[in-house]
């Protein structure tokens, strides 16, 4: 009990790190995922055919099929950027100034080269030769060096006003060579035919492009192109074939073998690594959370197992009806995972499942943001919108919120894209509201077949529990009716006081109407199935009489697994007696041993155990003792009433029976206050009037402590 006796809860916690079986188990989780992503779940009809590759036989289309064909939509979007002409930048006044300077330039040193008579004639040809962006031929320079001064004026005149000319006109780094090829064309016809050829080759190197390419706009006028381009939808018909024996697979028949099925993906290294880096992604995800909120459950692999089983089941079914599917996807029932995982373990647990499930499902529809939504919306509303299923139509409710929350998570995707194609819409909304009504039904089955499999006590079993036609109930009626009687008391007590306290009160109620079941092998020997006046332990030994009484326990223990009861309803059996002694009968063989207390064996007298390790056992043995009190003492007023409830639970802790069970201090208070408002509805107890004083007690005399601990002993032996 913790926060009340200063027990030392470090050495009862469980571990924050997993077990040996838990990491095995949360490996196998990891190869799972793994398998489930990358691997093909049907290979049957299946080639095994890439790009470039040789069909090995006809393959024909089994079912008609409309898709959007990434192929040709990539082919009609390449066709249109292509047709786009090259842009440029407008036409570029500054060039045609900035060569006639640059040809002046040019010219004027190619002068004071030739005037240049000290120097050698190879000295004037390397001159030349060495200009800066000007490539002359040997044979020109020997003609620039070698003509008279008044041709020499010509052609230099002539350059420039070819270049000029020439400038003049569009000039793009298409045309540049046409237009330095029609450069003997623009030179003066007076000009011999070997003058032209040298105006032409010493102007040929100002030419260049007044019109700059601009490959921005050029990209830009592209991209335009290939936007307006709309997807590309492909039509196959039944029985069309798709490629024949002995063709070279192009891409746009590997994209219909794959659309409809027909094609088995190629797995390779990447393939694994990418998926394993996922697995192990979302794996620590969940070890995270567990650790931190949940550290109870890494040391319970059963419920790690269930957990990650389950995931996988889901996994699976989404491998089958999401890759490929237009309308089968948002039929996924994953919502149900969330629900069973609220239920059985959690709301948080069942968040952050929901989680990882839609993004290993989002991966799997080819990493659609719309189905991850889709799946995570849903299974967050499921598990937010469940609390204590008591009723059916609080499942079938959640359900219907599922429902509504899928159908708006359509409807914002589909209208931000603009789409038109109101039959579809209505097709994908009316799965959406399908998926509401069919994850509730899969919860409901998934409860019945859960329970069953792996022993959880889930709240549809505890109501099926709950109901007297139970055959365990009708038989403690018909053999016990008034340990019957005793168990609903204790039942309505117990369940008061958990509702106060937060604990579960369908599981502390069900456990109530179960906890004396034994009782029933040997009714009449318990004081609440006997005549008033005749007990047939008066007629035998205590310490057989201890015996028969404990032993109702272990024949509770047998008829609750005879009749399968879940384990956290067999867990109230032992645990509402605990540790606890027989003390009235003990005393008794005190009484009657020769010497005392040294001949009698202490531990004939003691219940098996265990102590209560649940709020819910822990609150039935406390009712279990009250209720038992009260009946014995039968108070008569409110002080009388709280004095015996006090003294009861003051028992149960000196005897270090909650020790194991997670009760606090702020509880037991809230307990008490509980037990005495109901105990004193059932009870009745009763004001003193005058005159009741010399009948009764005095009004205001004290209860006497020894009475009424003998008569507590007394009761709890009779009760038991």
């Amino acid at each position: 009990m913790s926060r009340t006796l200063g027990n030392d809860l470090s050495a009862k916690r469980p571990g924050i790190w997993p077990s040996l079986r838990s990491w095995i188990i949360i490996a196998i989780f990891v190869i799972g995922v793994v398998v489930i992503l990358i691997a093909p779940l049907i290979t049957a009809g299946q080639v095994t055919l890439n790009t470039g590759g040789v069909a090995p036989e006809d393959i024909r289309a089994p079912r008609s099929l409309r898709y959007v064909s990434e192929v040709l939509t990539e082919q009609a979007r390449t066709e249109a950027a292509q047709s786009v002409t090259i842009q440029y930048d407008p036409l570029d006044p500054r060039a045609a100034r900035l060569q006639i300077a640059r040809v002046r330039q040019v010219l004027d040193f190619i002068r004071a080269v030739r005037l240049d008579t000290p120097a050698t004639i190879d000295q004037r040809r390397a001159a030349l030769a060495a200009i800066d962006n000007v490539r002359l031929t040997s044979g020109t320079i020997d003609q620039l060096l070698d003509l008279p001064e008044d041709t020499w004026q010509r052609i230099s005149t002539e350059v420039i006003a070819v270049v000029d000319l020439a400038m003049r006109s569009e000039i793009r780094d298409v045309n540049l060579n046409d237009v330095k090829d029609r450069l003997p064309a623009l030179v003066r016809i007076d000009l011999t035919e070997e003058q032209t050829t040298l105006v032409s080759e010493v102007a040929q190197n100002f030419i260049v492009p007044n019109r700059a390419r601009n490959d921005t706009a050029t990209e830009q006028a592209r991209q335009d192109a290939r936007s307006k381009i709309e997807p590309r939808q492909r039509d196959i018909e039944v029985g069309q074939t798709i490629i024949r024996q002995g063709e070279i697979a192009t891409p746009l028949q590997i994209e219909a073998l794959e659309q409809l099925g027909l094609r088995q993906s190629q797995i390779g290294w990447g393939n694994i690594g990418g998926a394993f880096m996922i697995a192990v992604v979302f794996a620590v995800l969940l070890g995270l959370y567990l650790r931190r909120f949940e550290p109870e459950l890494l040391a319970h692999p059963r419920n790690i197992a269930l957990l990650l089983l389950l995931l996988l089941i889901f996994l699976i079914i989404a491998k089958l009806i999401v890759p490929n599917r237009t309308v089968l996807p948002f039929l996924f029932p994953a919502a149900a995972l969330s629900m069973l995982i609220a239920v059985m373990m959690g709301t948080g647990l069942a968040l952050t499942t929901t989680i990882v499930l839609a993004g290993l499902v989002g991966i799997l529809a080819g990493s659609s943001m719309e189905i991850t939504a889709y799946v995570a919306a849903g299974g967050v509303i499921a598990a937010l919108s469940l609390g204590r299923i008591e009723r059916l139509n609080t499942l079938f409710r959640a359900g219907l919120y599922v429902a509504l929350i899928n159908i708006a998570v359509i409807l914002a995707f589909r209208l931000s894209e603009g789409s038109t194609d109101p039959i579809g819409l209505l097709t994908l909304i009316a799965a959406a509201a399908l998926n509401g009504g069919l994850s509730a039904s899969l919860t409901l089955a998934g409860f019945f077949l859960l329970g069953n499999l792996f022993d959880l006590t889930t709240t549809l079993q505890l109501l099926e529990l709950a109901r007297p036609t139970h055959p365990l109930l009708n038989e403690l009626l018909h053999k016990s009716p008034g340990t019957y009687h005793h168990t609903l008391m204790v039942a309505n007590l117990a369940e008061q006081a958990a509702e106060r306290i937060g604990a579960n009160s369908l599981l502390t109620r069900v456990g109530g109407f179960y906890h004396d079941i034994g009782k029933t092998a040997r009714p009449y020997m318990f004081v609440e199935n006997q005549v008033e006046g005749s007990n047939v332990h008066d007629q035998l030994n205590p310490r057989t009489s201890a015996e028969i009484i404990i032993s109702h326990v272990r024949d509770g223990l047998e008829m609750a697994k005879r009749y399968r009861l879940p384990t956290r309803v067999r867990e109230f059996i032992p645990e509402h007696h605990g540790t606890m002694r027989v003390s009235f009968l003990y005393q008794k063989a005190i009484e009657a041993s020769p010497t005392g207390a040294a001949g009698v064996d202490e531990g004939a007298f003691h219940y098996p155990g265990p102590k209560p390790r649940s709020k819910e056992t822990a609150l039935l043995m406390l009712a279990d003792g009250c209720e038992a009190a009260v009946r014995a003492n039968r108070p008569i007023s409110v002080e009388e009433l709280t004095q015996i409830v006090n003294k009861v639970i003051t028992d149960r802790i000196a005897w270090g029976q909650l020790d194991e069970c997670p009760l606090t201090l702020a509880d037991l208070k809230q307990v008490r206050e509980s037990f005495v408002a109901t105990q004193q509805g059932i009870s009745h107890p009763r004001l003193r009037y005058p005159g009741q004083e010399t009948k009764d007690a005095p009004a205001n005399q004290p209860i006497n402590e020894g009475a009424l601990e003998r008569k507590s002993n007394e009761a709890s032996h009779n009760a038991r």
